[in-house]
């Protein structure tokens, strides 16, 4: 069976991030390693539980080994060991090998067509993500020319001496909280990492380095998610309760353990293994909306 070279391996892993310690996602949701949870069928992280480099790419190899690399090797047979690496990036990253235009293409040999079709999904919640326009050209080099090119910046985090837009979604998150006083300048400089690590201080699944990675962002996100539920119940709205992804990322089941001052919302969780499922099922779609604020 067809499978990811390593060097195809190292380059998703440096594309998604790599956690090795398990925190739960905005939904709540256990992960670890390359964002896998309960549902991957591979691994049931918990708190505290931590892994290797070496265990999580293990897992991650399982995980891609279960249906990834068999719905890439069933739609692009007899590609060269280059083309099924980038497609496994897109389709672990997407789900969509199966029904992506591209494809079609690249099994006709218009590398022009594959190109632009690659190029196309570069969205998410609706909007042009640049981290993802970034992706998609890297791995399309890597489909249709072989050209291999590693992140400039690995998904390691944001981190002080940062600078951009990137670092100014995350203080405009950290003030949106109310964690944080300013000034959302864009520079992560000593007063962003030390609000940074007072977050991570309060919360002991996060590890207190000041490096604002997946678990991090998550975490916010959280907070945040949390504060808005707060504040339609207060103003005598309901929290949303629409699809999937809205469900895990506007927060309508927010968590108990956020909110201020002792106050608690008296939540059911129905189906938790259905949840589950559902968080995994998204897992992209919530992965592109938060961890790709930085680009």
């Amino acid at each position: 069976m067809a499978e990811i070279s390593p060097a195809g391996l190292e380059q998703l892993i440096a594309e998604e991030g790599d956690v090795l310690r398990a925190y739960r996602d905005v939904a709540g949701v256990w992960t670890i390693g390359v964002g896998l949870t309960a549902a991957s069928g591979v691994v049931v992280p918990k708190a505290g539980m931590t892994l290797t480099k070496a265990e999580s790419r293990k897992l991650l190899v399982r995980a891609l080994a279960s249906g990834y690399e068999p719905a890439v090797a069933k739609v692009m047979p007899g590609a060269p060991a280059h083309a099924f690496d980038g497609a496994v990036s897109f389709h672990f990253n997407t789900g969509a090998i199966e029904r992506a235009s591209w494809v079609k293409a690249w099994r006709s040999g218009d590398k022009g067509a594959a190109r632009s079709g690659l190029a196309a999904w570069n969205k998410a919640g609706g909007r042009v993500i640049a981290g993802l326009t970034r992706r998609r050209a890297r791995e399309a080099d890597l489909i249709l020319d072989g050209r291999r090119t590693v992140p400039g910046q690995a998904f390691g985090g944001l981190r002080r001496g940062d600078e951009g837009e990137a670092v100014r979604a995350l203080q405009d998150d950290l003030v949106r909280a109310g964690l944080w006083g300013g000034p959302v300048d864009g520079v992560f400089g000593a007063s962003t990492e030390k609000a940074v690590r007072a977050f991570q201080a309060s919360h002991p699944n996060l590890t207190v380095d000041g490096i604002v990675g997946p678990a991090t962002l998550a975490q916010i996100a959280r907070v945040l998610a949390a504060r808005k539920g707060l504040a339609a119940t207060a103003a005598g709205g309901t929290l949303a309760t629409g699809g999937a992804v809205a469900v895990q990322v506007e927060g309508s089941i927010p968590d108990p353990s956020l909110l201020p001052n002792g106050i608690v919302l008296a939540v059911v969780f129905v189906a938790i293994a259905a949840l589950n499922l559902v968080a995994w099922r998204y897992r992209d779609e919530i992965r592109s909306l938060i961890r790709l604020r930085r680009s």
